[in-house]
């Protein structure tokens, strides 16, 4: 009977005596019960039917055959307000509130938003009649319902016919659409965010609302913790959301905020940039690029060396502006261009305009035979003190590029001549900054840095871990310090000695005649003999490897490495505040010190340097960046395997135990 029931179409009608009972004040005990029956109908017929349900009550069928009953009943209030007569489309609202609820919003919404899409181009009467079907939907289904049109919705303009100004009516709604859909959620689609925003734009009474909006997301995105605490995904999101909402701003409302914009901007490049990730870094520049040339029309912009083209257009946002979003976004990953790689295309780029200007204006003259010519190369300098004076004072490029080039090699070359001015030659490599575009300019300085640290250990570590906590270095150098110091610490660790392969005492190789016989009649076995006596056979000995093996260096040194670095983390400077904003240097350092202690196994200092790095643990136990955390892990694992069992057992039984208690809790 059910079945047949719905196949005629009757459902429409019973929605259709609601409609016109609540007109007449009808009772709502009665309406209720009709709409837990209307909207779980495939729920209770399954639970009689044990699963036996016929076809047209399997949900995917039902509720696009509901979504048709709607369409029917609206189509009757269409017709009845034309006649002049009252009826109420409360009960319909409440169906459509309560299936989305319920998780069917495909189904029926499927129904709806076409047919009503067409219903209300032009007929001014279905627009209100579409306004007032959502207008009447309870608070506690509004989400569900603004979230199904928004997300089915072919465009902005469809979107605003199909809603009217409800964001501005139903305070709920302006909650969804403002805060939760944007600021609380980032699981929607570009297209999505491309219909909430344009949605707002498109009435003067909600644009105001996409004003705020813009603010609130510039807010979040410039937040600090945001950036830190947030996943990168939804950075992405408020990002993309923040340039929609830029591509529908006029000047005049640009103008208007203008400061506002610049001062949000600012901060939030700041906080990105901070970041110790480099896709957040990269979104930083892309949004904050786009955010200046949208409101620096006429002066200058901001440039970094992240390249994005972003359309900003006035109106709605077509396909070709989606693509272009989801490249930009997508993109941000992509390792943008080092400055030397630029450079190397600049030269290029130079050499083949060059090139071109000599084939269309130079073809008449004859060019030199320089076939046999030959690069006049640079010497090189020989001594260590000449080095100091090129790299000072010298304004020879030539001779500065050979002298960074053979530097490594001169020092190691030369280790008296080294330890005479160790400390000058680190202190003027510290400082040394790249004059020309010379090919692995870090690596090469790098490499001399480490060169001088092994060569005159003690004198040159003690000036290098003093530098780290001075003032007036940049946070690069800082970190060059400590990159220096672990390359330096590896090298003195292992033995420089290398295994040589020993062969055993073997005999040479010997030939074993076997007696043969002038028997004619036994030919075969006197070839065989024959065979035989000609097979040499050849016995080698086994090979054995000694192992490397050799005076570690870094024994009677590890201290002057390790507690300098160790000392003064918890004092900040003018410009220098590891507890604070450069906590990605603290990341560093506290991986330095790991490695550190894992080198300075088998050594006299291990176990003071154990102690003391377990107090440092215990002090940043608490910190909020995961790398720093990851970091203390690393100087735990490395001191459990570097000081010997006994001394962990005697000497810091006290700090063991509350290193046992902090990683208890952790886990």
């Amino acid at each position: 009977v059910l079945e047949q029931f719905l196949q005629e179409g009757r459902i429409s009608a019973l929605m259709w005596e609601v409609c016109q009972q609540q007109a007449q004040a009808g009772s709502p005990e009665v309406q209720e019960a009709l709409l837990n029956k209307v909207v779980c109908l495939p729920d209770h017929v399954s639970n009689e039917l044990q699963g036996k349900n016929p076809p047209v009550f399997f949900p995917q069928n039902y509720f696009p055959l509901l979504g048709g009953a709607i369409i029917q009943v609206l189509q009757k209030i269409s017709d009845s307000l034309r006649g002049g007569l009252d009826c109420s489309i409360s009960f319909v609202s409440h169906v459509l509130g309560k299936v989305c609820v319920h998780g069917r919003q495909k189904e029926i919404l499927s129904v709806l938003v076409p047919r009503l899409t067409d219903l209300t181009k032009s007929d001014c009467i279905w627009q209100r009649i579409c306004w007032r079907l959502v207008e009447c939907v309870p608070d506690r289904w509004m989400e569900a319902v603004v979230l199904g049109f928004v997300q089915r919705a072919p465009g902005a303009d469809t979107l605003s016919r199909l809603l009217g100004n409800l964001v501005v009516k139903n305070k709920k709604a302006q909650f969804v659409v403002t805060q939760k859909v944007l600021l609380l959620q980032y699981c929607h689609t570009t297209p999505v965010l491309q219909n909430l925003l344009g949605y707002l734009s498109l009435d003067s009474l909600r644009r105001a609302l996409l004003i705020k909006v813009l603010q609130e997301l510039l807010e979040t995105w410039g937040s600090s913790s945001a950036v830190k605490h947030s996943p990168p995904e939804q950075q992405q999101y408020i990002s993309k959301a923040i340039l929609i909402c830029l591509s529908h701003l006029k000047e005049p409302e640009i103008e208007s905020c203008r400061q506002e914009l610049l001062t949000s901007m600012m901060e939030g490049v700041k906080c990105h940039l901070d970041s110790n990730l480099p896709q957040i870094r990269r979104l930083g520049m892309i949004v904050a690029e786009s955010i200046s040339s949208k409101i620096n029309t006429d002066g200058p912009v901001l440039k970094f060396q992240v390249k994005v083209i972003m359309k900003f257009v006035s109106g709605v946002q077509g396909l070709e502006e989606i693509k272009a979003l989801h490249q930009m976004i997508q993109g941000i990953t992509a390792s943008s261009n080092t400055l030397s790689g630029n450079k190397g295309r600049q030269r290029h780029f130079q050499k083949e305009r060059i090139s071109i200007y000599k084939k269309q204006f130079d073809d008449d003259l004859i060019p030199y035979d320089m076939s046999e010519d030959k690069e006049l190369k640079t010497k090189a300098p020989v001594y260590i003190r000449e080095c100091i004076e090129v790299l000072t004072g010298s304004e020879d490029v030539d001779k500065w590029e050979a002298t960074v080039k053979a530097l490594e090699t001169l020092v190691r070359k030369n280790p008296a001549a080294t330890r005479e001015v160790s400390v000058e030659l680190a202190k003027i490599l510290l400082h040394l900054e790249e004059k020309t575009c010379i090919e692995g300019f870090v690596e090469l300085r790098q490499r001399a840095q480490v060169a001088v640290l092994t060569t005159d250990p003690i004198p040159v570590a003690k000036y290098l871990t003093s530098q780290f906590y001075s003032l007036n270095y940049s946070l690069r150098q800082r970190m060059d310090i400590l990159d220096v110091l672990v390359l330096a610490a590896q090298e003195l660790s292992y033995p420089k000695s290398r295994g040589k392969t020993k062969h055993s005492g073997a005999q040479k190789p010997c030939i074993q005649l076997l007696p043969g016989s002038d028997s004619s009649k036994d030919w075969r076995r006197i070839v065989d003999e024959r065979i035989k006596s000609k097979t040499r056979r050849f016995a080698t000995g086994q090979s054995q490897v000694e192992l490397a093996s050799g005076p570690n260096e870094f024994n009677s040194i590890a201290g002057h490495f390790f507690f300098p670095l160790i000392q003064h983390f918890d004092r900040p400077l003018t410009t220098f505040d590891l507890l604070g904003e450069d906590y990605f240097v603290l990341g560093r350092l506290v991986h330095t010190l790991a490695i550190l202690m894992y080198l300075a196994v088998n050594t006299v200092a291990v176990t003071a340097m154990g102690k003391a790095l377990l107090e440092f643990v215990w002090a940043l136990r608490f910190h909020t960046d995961s790398y720093v955390r990851q970091g203390l892990l690393s100087c735990i694992s490395s001191t459990l395997l570097s000081v010997p069992t006994e001394r962990l057992l005697e000497d810091m039984t006290e700090e063991l135990l509350e290193t046992q208690s902090w990683l208890g809790g952790k886990m």
